[in-house]
């Protein structure tokens, strides 16, 4: 796995860089001791790991737009951190590179029932935002498993989903404003607590974009009311491919149901082994779905999902009855990634989202895959909108096993494509699917996007060697010619 190539320059001047960094910052929230240094070289994609140069752990927007306008003005790389929860390698640091940490920008600023929305600081828990609200029976829609530990900041730059995003959207779906601050120490304020702004959509842009746009130190969130009444039901079947129709054929008829999660035989022991949700554990394959709404409609729609459940096979059905219960159902499935850490030293958590019809025959390929690469494969995903998280078991300290890995991963997101699918439904690209984007994008796509990253960060200084497998300079990408010093045109005004 490649990375740009570091600049010697700047690491033989990292003294130089660490006394200028202490004139903006405190000393203490400057990092530079290689142990301490240590905590950072990684993020949730812990395969890849390396040493940053500097980690500096601002407070204020004005202290991160001085930073950043310091490192533009000395060609300085930066790496934005939040939580380090990503599982893409975003923020994965460079040898040459600083990495600017969110983590003590931890306050929620403003709740506004009025409005329906939350002002908070990128470094606050996505489960934060809820826990804030929840006294006056509101509550933040997008729930990532991770959201007890991964930041709002974070979940912004990868837009980020979570079990409940097939009725309630992703963080894009949930975002109305940003305060972001640019390469060049340039502070936007984006959006705010209206529903829509006039112009270029450029939230929209901002979201997903993996920290190679700007470094956003203020978010304003959209809040929902808690629905009436909440069920789940656990329905187990013989098959995957049995489950997988089912989830076509639920969707099919009209029912959008607040959460629809899938697991596999192992995922399902592990959860239940770790957690004790009441799984039964004689089936291959578990559907959770939660419906939600007026307690009447809600009863009525558990009657048709159970129906069209038993016309697919089912062989297990299961209502919960209570608030306490339903939070089982979902605590084994939120659970699932660290419950499979117990059956495997490692694992290689992989995001890929295909046309919900397609389920079936993915499940079957990627089990033929499994048995081709000798490594095992436990499936815990978004079955909804077929959002798949695989997990691939291997052991780091075995010769060969992360290769393949990776390149049992690579097939299985090729597939996504080939199906008519995509390379990531929330993880972002990161490094880890960073050499797979031409295996969706043509070189002209590639090249348009790369020119968006041009116009905020002309000098790629922001978060490089993630995304673009191969990231041309600005000046190979179409911008103006400067012939013997001369601009052309030189009467039109520049600005």
């Amino acid at each position: 796995m490649q990375m740009p190539e570091p600049d010697r320059g700047v690491i033989g001047r990292k003294r130089e860089i660490i006394a200028d960094l202490q004139e903006i910052l405190p000393q203490e929230s400057v990092i530079y001791d290689e142990d301490e240094l240590r905590a950072y070289e990684n993020d949730g994609l812990t395969a890849y790991r390396q040493i940053p140069l500097i980690v500096v752990l601002p407070e204020t927007t004005d202290q991160v737009s001085q930073v950043l306008q310091y490192c533009h003005e000395n060609s300085i790389k930066v790496v934005p951190r939040g939580a380090g929860t990503s599982l893409s390698g975003g923020a994965l640091p460079l040898e040459d590179g600083i990495v600017l940490g969110l983590g003590k920008f931890n306050q929620i600023l403003e709740t506004d029932f009025e409005n329906r929305c939350v002002v908070a600081q990128p470094g606050v828990t996505n489960l934060g935002i809820t826990n804030a609200v929840e006294h006056a029976g509101f509550y933040y829609a997008p729930d990532p498993s991770s959201q007890i530990a991964c930041s709002i900041g974070g979940n912004v730059a990868e837009n980020s989903g979570g079990v409940h995003c097939l009725k309630y959207g992703l963080t894009t779906n949930n975002l109305l404003g940003l305060k972001v601050v640019l390469i060049d120490g340039s502070i936007l304020e984006i959006g705010g607590k209206h529903l829509d702004s006039e112009g270029y959509d450029l939230l929209g842009l901002m979201t997903g974009s993996e920290g190679l746009l700007g470094v956003v130190t203020e978010v304003t969130v959209r809040i929902l009311q808690k629905p009436a009444s909440a069920r789940a039901v656990l329905l187990g079947f013989e098959t995957s491919e049995a489950a997988g129709d089912c989830v076509a054929s639920v969707i099919a008829e009209g029912i959008i149901p607040g959460g629809m999660e899938m697991m596999d035989r192992p995922a399902i022991h592990a959860a239940e082994d770790f957690v004790k949700a009441g799984y039964p554990l004689d089936v291959d394959a578990l559907l959770i779905v939660e419906l939600d709404g007026p307690p009447v409609e809600v009863d009525h729609l558990l009657e048709r999902v159970s129906e069209i459940a038993k016309t697919h096979g089912a062989v297990y059905n299961r209502i919960s009855e209570s608030d306490e219960e339903r939070a089982r159902f979902w605590a084994g499935r939120k659970a699932a990634f660290p419950a499979v850490g117990r059956l495997s030293p490692d694992y290689y958590c992989m995001d890929g989202t295909i046309p919900r019809n397609k389920l079936p025959h993915v499940l079957t390929r990627m089990r033929e895959m499994s048995e081709h690469y000798g490594l095992g494969v436990v499936n815990v995903f978004h079955a909804g909108d077929g959002n798949l998280h695989p997990l691939i078991m291997y052991d780091a300290n075995k010769p060969g096993d992360l290769e393949k890995a990776e390149e049992f991963g690579g097939d299985i997101l090729t597939l996504c494509v080939e199906v008519g699918g995509v390379l990531t439904g929330e993880h972002g690209v990161g490094v880890e699917k960073r050499d797979l984007m031409g295996s969706m994008f043509s070189e002209i796509d590639l090249n348009q996007q790369q020119r968006v990253k041009c116009a905020f960060d002309p000098d790629s200084l922001l978060n490089p060697g993630k995304v673009f497998p191969q990231l041309h300079r600005c000046a190979e990408l179409g911008r103006m010619h400067i012939h013997r010093g001369q601009l052309p045109f030189p009467d039109i005004p520049r600005f």
